[in-house]
């Protein structure tokens, strides 16, 4: 944007800059600043005019793209616009030619932000299209209709030590209703850490297997399958079921007996991390896969497992919350389900912020929860001391806490590298009361319940988002005894005291990922920078939501009249370009 004259106009000059001011010791300084002379009309006219800057490389100069985008766009008007007339007028949307060409030179901002709008509508309402297709390509197909009540269930139901809040009622009545239709199920289970995920899954599975049927269980870590695999053969052996867990240490001669077996259809219930999808493991009859921790595999991990049967239901579970813009953007063909409300009894975990002066306060609670009978998690970000980075370290906090700290506590280890019986061993130690303190890395972010577990510390909490912090944190106060949750960090930043402090304050984890999404972006409050996440070139996942509602709500106006756009070519064709339907789509939809 051009800036304003400045006193100095009787020198006919006027700073025009592409550069960003930076704070440096000398103030506010511009480095290589585009200086041009103009006449003083023309640096009176510049005030209210807005000049586009692009990133470059070398070699050009924005004058130079300027020039160019103004000799292209003098072909802007061959240029027909897909989107309806009737869908453009009922949402207010200027004529895509008009967005381009204002895009680049506006005569003034309320015409900037008109183009922007459309942009940003056509980014959002074409990803929304597609993921519409999806949905109706999938209530097109035949599934499975199973039965939802049965002898398996009555006994299941009597058998739980504790009472389904009405939240775990109402998605299981939820879940039991889709399933009970001949078209498939694809639906997501959000739930905050603590609510309650399991349980559900137990009842999709029973349903699915005591109608004929086969079921898989996968999750994104060997210490969250081994977790499913104990809770639910606890769940299942007593009603004559057996649970079968398969993942990367498997032997080999019990790959062949498990894959001998579910070719025969002996195995109801199979639970194991990637190793489900190979090529080796084959049902016999497939009617339910439950996917955890959804996110942290790819797209094509997840349809793989699910095309190892014939149109299979779906059930996707997270206890990462997932702001709605996001959602959205990721599983708008999916129906969703929220768990939001923790079993009766659960207190509030009391979290506290802590500094390096300060951390022999927070060694105190450790010790007197210890005295009072219950166990303790200690989180660190590495497994071992890195020169480059001045953190703690599993192995040598494990040491020294040991030898210094807690000399007369039997204290656990429990990092990434070690071998999976290494890890189970530890553990299964933890769970017996064996250790009282359990040194780990973010490894026990999913998959550990021990209710005896009230306090956890973590080390450099500045190091992590606030989704990851109250992950980590959903590892405490799984039962009715207080916990607590206690944040070490010497960060100087104002920004990540900030963000610790909202730790301190609030426990809704939806909320927190909201905040995480506007400090940190959609990719890492997934925990990972998930294959899937669309490319977004104008639309904001943060301050756009507005716009994603509205382009959500015309797609499934569009969907509603014609799913397969035939009364709309220009509209198909232009939903192709954007997002093309490859072989992976074709074979399934996009969950």
């Amino acid at each position: 944007m051009a800036f304003p004259p400045s006193r100095t106009l009787q020198t006919r000059r006027c700073c025009i800059s592409d550069r960003k001011v930076k704070q440096d010791s000398y103030g506010k300084t511009i480095s290589h600043p585009t200086v041009k002379v103009v006449s003083f009309e023309d640096a009176k006219a510049s005030t209210t005019s807005i000049v586009p800057v692009y990133r470059l490389i070398k070699g050009l100069t924005n004058e130079l793209v300027r020039h160019c985008i103004r000799a292209a766009l003098d072909c802007v008007g061959f240029i027909e616009d897909p989107l309806p007339q009737g869908l453009r007028k009922r949402f207010g949307l200027i004529a895509i030619q008009k967005a381009i060409a204002h895009i680049h030179f506006p005569p003034d901002s309320n015409t900037l932000e008109s183009a922007r709008h459309r942009l940003v509508f056509d980014e959002f309402f074409y990803l929304q299209l597609r993921l519409l297709q999806h949905r109706y390509t999938l209530q097109q197909q035949q599934g499975y209709s199973l039965n939802s009540t049965g002898k398996l269930l009555s006994r299941f139901y009597k058998n739980l030590p504790f009472t389904l809040t009405k939240a775990q009622q109402r998605v299981i009545d939820e879940i039991l209703s889709d399933m009970s239709k001949p078209t498939p199920m694809n639906r997501l289970v959000q739930g905050d850490v603590g609510a309650g995920k399991t349980v559900i899954a137990a009842v999709a599975i029973l349903a699915a297997i005591q109608s004929g049927y086969q079921t898989a269980v996968m999750a994104p870590t060997e210490v969250l399958a081994s977790q499913h695999y104990r809770k639910l053969s606890e769940w299942f052996e007593p009603l004559g079921l057996s649970v079968t867990l398969l993942t990367g240490s498997t032997t080999a001669k019990s790959r062949q007996e498990i894959a001998k077996g579910l070719n025969l259809g002996l195995l109801p219930l199979l639970i194991g991390t990637h190793a489900l999808i190979q090529n080796t493991v084959s049902f016999k009859k497939l009617g339910l896969v439950a996917i955890d921790e959804q996110h942290r595999f790819g797209v094509q991990q997840r349809l793989k497992l699910q095309q190892k049967g014939l149109s299979p239901h779906i059930l996707t579970m997270t206890a990462t919350p997932i702001p709605r813009t996001l959602a959205l953007t990721l599983h708008g063909d999916l129906d969703i389900s929220l768990l939001d409300e923790l079993p009766p009894g659960r207190q509030p975990i009391q979290t506290q912020l802590f500094t390096s002066r300060t951390r022999h306060k927070a060694y105190e609670k450790i010790r007197q929860q210890i005295q009072l009978g219950y166990q303790a998690y200690i989180i660190l970000p590495l497994v071992e001391e890195s020169q480059k980075l001045d953190l703690k370290a599993a192995i040598e906090e494990h040491r020294y806490l040991s030898e210094n700290v807690f000399p007369n506590v039997n204290i656990g280890l429990l990092h990434g590298r070690m071998s999976s019986a290494e890890k189970e061993t530890e553990i299964a130690n933890f769970i017996a009361h064996k250790t009282q303190i359990l040194v780990s890395t973010t490894v026990v972010e999913v998959g550990v319940d021990v209710p005896n577990a009230t306090i956890m510390l973590i080390e450099h909490a500045e190091r992590f988002g606030l989704s990851q912090l109250h992950q980590l944190r959903g590892r405490v106060g799984r039962s009715t005894a207080q916990s607590y949750c206690l944040l070490v960090s010497d960060s100087k930043s104002s920004n990540s005291r900030e963000r610790l402090k909202v730790m301190e304050t609030s426990q809704d984890g939806f909320f927190l990922a909201e905040i995480d999404l506007r400090l940190r972006g959609p990719g890492q409050v997934l925990g990972t920078q998930q294959a899937g996440l669309p490319e977004l070139v104008k639309a904001d996942l943060i301050n756009d939501q507005a716009i994603l509602e509205q382009a959500r709500k015309a797609a499934q106006l569009v969907i509603a009249k014609d799913p397969t756009l035939q009364r709309w070519p220009k509209l198909s064709q232009e939903l192709f370009r954007r997002q093309p339907v490859n072989k992976l789509d074709a074979e399934a939809p996009l969950n």
